[in-house]
């Protein structure tokens, strides 16, 4: 009988939950038809952008931009408010190892993120062909700069580090929450033109498998399966440690709106930190 009722909870909190699911597959479905699309914009020889931008940092630079205010765009977007924008396992796993997200809403976050990249990537793969999947644009997968293997690695260890610092420095104080998808996106920026080279500018398994799964090209996989992760689970750590146990309030990016948010929030049912750091028993959350 308990197992019986734990999975009729289960299935109504997949049921329940569902919609935050899909949209957190949409936001990086949407993120991989942006920088897939830009890519081909700015790399493809044939195209009349990249032949009138002779230096590929200035090329690099652009598509920065353009992908930052992806993130931007889709952080503070209707579904982005709801899902909490996380798009990314690391993202989610963080949130989930500081009490903020429930273990069945990991879990399935992450599945759909996984899905959501998947079918961004095939889009474009359908829509520009070979332009896409061919070099030098090959499907926009994440492999080691020519520094190698340990260069990717630091980098995206440092990357993840600061994005999850950044995030919840800005979440968690009252004066800055409203910016903190501001702040992540002006990193995505920075990232690709100043990290990219050295790793492809991962930071999110999700986004790399994304890539790699249509492209067959697994190079140092494990490094962008393994490594974002850690960097965001080792700045939580220190900012538990800076600021206390109880410190985060939400696994939302943008908290200051009206739509329901279905974490083990701290915030009230006005968007205001509560100090209790309880579970709101009726309101927008549930």
């Amino acid at each position: 009988m308990p197992n019986t009722e734990c999975r009729r909870r289960g299935v109504e909190t997949f049921r329940k939950h569902l919609p935050e699911y899909l949209m957190e597959a949409a936001e990086l479905g949407i993120f991989m038809i942006s920088a897939g699309v830009f890519t081909c914009v700015f790399e493809y020889p044939g195209s009349p952008i990249h032949q009138a931008i002779a230096n590929a940092d200035m090329r690099r630079f652009f598509i920065g931009i353009a992908m930052g205010l992806t993130a931007i765009a889709l952080i503070y977007s209707p579904w982005g408010k709801q899902s909490g924008a996380h798009m990314n396992p690391a993202v989610t796993l963080t949130f989930y190892r500081l009490g903020k997200v429930k273990q069945q809403d990991a879990i399935f976050y992450i599945l759909f993120q996984c899905l959501g990249g998947l079918v961004g990537i095939y889009l474009v793969a359908l829509l520009l062909g070979k332009v896409f999947t061919q070099p030098p644009v090959n499907y926009v997968v994440t492999v080691p700069g020519t520094l190698g293997w340990v260069a990717a690695l630091l980098g995206e260890l440092v990357i993840a580090f600061l994005m999850m610092m950044t995030v919840l420095l800005a979440s968690n104080n009252q004066k800055l929450n409203r910016f903190t998808g501001l702040f992540a996106g002006f990193l995505v920026m920075l990232y690709v033109f100043f990290e990219a080279p050295l790793s492809g500018f991962g930071m999110n398994p999700a986004r790399t498998f994304a890539s790699a799964f249509p492209s067959q090209i697994w190079t140092a996989f494990w490094l962008y399966l393994i490594v974002p992760p850690a960097g965001m689970l080792l700045a939580s750590t220190l900012y538990q440690y800076l600021f206390g146990q109880r410190a985060v309030k939400c696994a939302k990016l943008h908290h200051e709106n009206h739509k329901r948010c279905i974490f083990r929030c701290g915030y009230n049912r006005n968007g205001n930190i509560d100090l209790s750091d309880r579970l709101p028993i009726s309101g927008k959350h549930s």
